[in-house]
């Protein structure tokens, strides 16, 4: 029944009165990299001052460390142009930080100690403090190795015509807005669901630098090779398993996506529950924090899913309480490893994958998820990560064991229905020829980003670092010869004055001191 609805849905939309409501789909990328020495090692040193404030740059700003960078575009609707944009970045940031290069992949470089890790400094503003000591408080929860983990954050909304014609066919009566934001949470759990293929085909981390276990024991059936580098044979993306960032207090927290309310409860209750493990971690001897507070996250952002509803935030306002307030606007999908395989760490093939696995998620309907099934879900993805080329691995799905080829075969199938249509509202070919490209990635397990990867790998006769360290140089020569696209040097040249103005301007106007400006932040 579920697959004969969306079915006929699909049939609905595609015909020619509502085939165009699809178009019109916004994207934006957030993508991490870690700043490297021309010896391969984390830099030490500060963010650029040509880069402008990371605090208030709308393109190049870091992450959890001074060294962990992240590129930003805006949200728009032409794909090609977001790349070109990423691009762009990337070549005025290479062009802007010396002899270092970007590191090309998800799992960190050598790294001998974790307090190599500097952490992230955005100025002395109230706001720039909290920024850094929320990253304090995750060093002393996870440890920095944790955080030195770079991924591909990829924001995407459908277009306001889609939900119209969407809600149309269903004959739902619902406010406009309530209905998107319940179709928005229907498509997270149907992502959730099928989240293993994700992991599957464009997983891009089966190796890792053994200095990243900082002699900690693991169970996971590890081989070496090189000096120094682990891979799992069958894995596909470890920076989404148990060595990844992953919270354990959390596991016990009530964050549900079957509506809008029980998730944002789950949310702030996380967000005001004392942890009697946070408890614990104190102040450092002078005084000084060593959190934002004790509690299971510290703010909404600590929160670890690989898929997040959003809403643009006004000044001041938490993410859950812009959710209140307007429902949801976006997902975030933060399940991307960085693809090696692009300058970029994300290639167009992927963004139109995207496309069509939100849009299936979008139609196919999506029945509440109890805490055993969002568990079941889980346990496919830890399985894929680990051994998901393995020929013979087997999934649950509704409590059956089911083959992953099978079930991959499956999705595809729907999959390129949903290509089909989008092909035919956009006047273009590339989703069909995108999912009929993939599809081969189910039979063929090497096909994957992760065999290919460790094809190259092994084949090269280097270690994971190694191989990841005359990748990023090929990169950094790449973007020299490159010519801008969209931008100029000159307009990012303004863009990191104008950030240092907005930095300078917030930083002039605190009133409160550290401390009652934190207090104030978390009043009830």
């Amino acid at each position: 029944m579920t697959n004969q609805q969306f079915k006929s849905t699909l049939q609905a939309l595609s015909l020619p009165a509502n085939r165009s409501a699809i178009v019109g789909i916004k994207r934006g990328i957030e993508r991490e990299t870690l700043r490297i020495t021309e010896q391969g090692r984390l830099s030490a040193k500060q963010h650029a001052a040509a880069l402008g404030s990371p605090l208030t740059h709308p393109s190049i700003t870091t992450d959890f460390s001074e060294a962990l960078l992240e590129f930003i575009t805006p949200a728009q609707s032409d794909a090609e142009l977001t790349i070109k944009q990423l691009e762009d970045i990337h070549k005025f940031t290479l062009a802007h930080i010396g002899d270092e290069i970007l590191w090309p992949i998800s799992m960190p470089c050598f790294i001998k100690h974790q307090d190599e890790i500097a952490l992230a400094q955005y100025g002395t503003s109230n706001t720039a403090q909290m920024k850094t000591l929320y990253r304090e408080g995750l060093k002393n929860r996870y440890g920095s190795m944790m955080q030195a983990i770079a991924g591909v954050h990829f924001n995407i909304s459908l277009p306001e015509s889609f939900w119209q014609t969407l809600q149309m066919i269903r004959q739902n009566t619902q406010p406009k807005q309530t209905f998107i934001s319940d179709a928005y949470l229907g498509v997270i759990r149907n992502f959730k669901r099928n989240l293993w293929l994700i992991s599957y085909l464009f997983g891009a981390s089966p190796a890792l630098c053994s200095s990243f276990l900082q002699g900690r024991e693991t169970k996971l059936p590890f081989e070496s090779f090189g000096k120094g580098s682990l891979y799992l044979p069958y894995g596909t993306a470890l920076r989404l398993g148990d060595l990844g960032y992953t919270n354990s207090a959390q596991s016990a927290l009530n964050v549900t996506y079957n509506n809008l309310d029980q998730y944002i409860s789950g949310l702030k209750s996380a967000i005001t529950t004392e942890s009697d493990l946070y408890r614990n971690i104190g102040t450092y001897p002078d005084g000084r924090l060593k959190q934002l507070n004790h509690n299971i996250l510290q703010i909404e952002n600590e929160f670890y899913s690989p898929i997040r509803p959003k809403r643009n935030t006004a000044p001041g306002e938490k993410p859950t309480e812009a959710l209140a307030r307007g429902g949801i606007e976006y997902i975030e999908v933060r399940a991307l490893d960085v693809n090696p395989f692009s300058p970029v760490g994300i290639s167009l093939e992927q963004v139109y994958f995207l496309d069509v696995f939100i849009t299936y998620c979008a139609l196919m309907p999506s029945p509440d998820m109890s805490a055993q099934q969002q568990q079941e879900t889980q346990e496919n993805l830890s399985a894929v990560v680990n051994a998901g080329r393995d020929p013979k691995l087997c999934l649950a799905q509704d409590g059956e064991s089911i083959s992953l080829q099978q079930w991959g075969q499956t999705l595809f199938t729907d999959l390129l229905a949903v290509a089909r249509y989008l092909d035919d509202a956009h006047n273009e070919t590339h989703y069909v020829a995108v999912i009929e490209s993939l599809q081969k990635a189910i039979a063929d397990p090497e096909q994957t980003y992760s065999g290919q990867y460790m094809q190259q790998v092994l084949n090269s006769g280097l270690d994971n670092g190694h191989f990841a360290f005359e990748l990023a140089k090929r990169y950094k020569a790449y973007f020299s010869e490159s010519d801008y696209s969209v931008y100029s040097e000159a307009e990012f040249e303004q863009m990191a004055q104008e950030s240092d103005q907005q930095r300078l301007q917030i930083e002039q106007s605190d009133t409160l001191d550290f401390n009652a400006f934190l207090a104030d932040y978390f009043k009830a």
